[in-house]
């Protein structure tokens, strides 16, 4: 998703971009209410799609945390959200010479290399660049859900199979990760689709905004709409919920990227079924007061 992330963090890996998505209408504590996603982890408190912003969430009782999943040149998976390592990382100091500095032109092992942390806060000096692999790792040992989202996929083909199996290898196709704590997005709705078709058990989420007449062709695949925030209505949100998605169950509606307590009374007014945000804490505040 697009925005600009605040954050501060101890230490990190390489890792990648997933999207967890909860049950309708079951808040961030468990109460009634949007569930709160943390966007790239608690972003404005920790460096975004590092493992300390996913442990930051944790510490605030979030219990969702959505990420950007990349390729390297030699075929890792990485969570980062810029095709670039530029903003998010010291690349064009260690690299000078390496201009674009686009995350499919380096290798793992020199990403690695990487502070994923200066950028944000001197605290977080030497926090990495997670693999998809590390990151999924951590998120289970803090026991929480995922929304992972396949960032760019038009540069990486077959990235979606690639990221399936690496979910299957790590447990997060079971069951209960299936049921529960696992939902795959993407902005391009040719990637969605391709994760449904290989794997239908997924729970599905498409980035974007369709106009009501195309929802009916979304919910073949997609079991979420997952929009910006200011595109939503309460007419559109019970649009999408009047349909049944790929599973048999109403499609839900997600917003992003909410960071304003009065925006996300507002949207829970409209009948959202989650909000993704920067300051989950802010946001489970509004919705639980809402």
């Amino acid at each position: 998703m697009h925005a600009r992330v605040a954050a501060a963090t101890t230490t990190a890996f390489f890792g990648l971009g997933v999207a967890i998505l909860p049950t309708p209408h079951a808040g961030a504590t468990g109460g009634d209410g949007p569930v709160v996603v943390a966007h790239r982890g608690a972003s404005a408190y920790a460096p975004e799609n590092t493992l300390a912003a996913v442990d930051r969430a944790a510490a605030m009782g979030i219990d969702r945390v959505e990420n950007d999943v990349q390729r390297t040149k030699d075929g890792r998976l990485v969570v980062i959200h810029d095709a670039t390592l530029s903003r998010t990382t010291d690349v064009k100091r260690l690299y000078p010479r390496r201009a674009p500095w686009q995350v499919k032109d380096f290798t793992a092992a020199e990403i690695a290399r990487l502070d994923a942390g200066s950028w944000f806060g001197r605290r977080y000096a030497g926090a990495r660049v997670p693999t998809l692999r590390q990151y999924l790792q951590r998120v289970s040992h803090n026991h929480q859900k995922l929304v992972l989202e396949i960032k760019n996929p038009q540069l990486y083909p077959g990235i979606e199979r690639q990221t399936l199996d690496l979910l299957s290898n790590e447990g997060w196709l079971d069951g209960d990760h299936l049921r529960r704590r696992l939902v795959v997005q993407s902005f391009s709705a040719d990637s969605v689709r391709k994760v449904h078709r290989l794997r239908p058990g997924i729970r599905t989420a498409y980035l974007g905004t369709p106009r009501t007449a195309e929802l009916p062709a979304y919910a073949r695949f997609a079991d979420q709409i997952n929009s910006e925030y200011s595109g939503l209505s309460p007419r559109y949100v019970s649009a999408v919920h009047a349909l049944k998605g790929p599973h048999g169950t109403p499609m839900k509606a997600f917003a992003w990227i909410v960071n304003s307590g009065g925006d996300a009374a507002r949207l829970t007014g409209y009948g959202v079924d989650g909000l993704i945000t920067n300051v989950p804490d802010v946001v489970r505040r509004a919705v639980t007061a809402s």
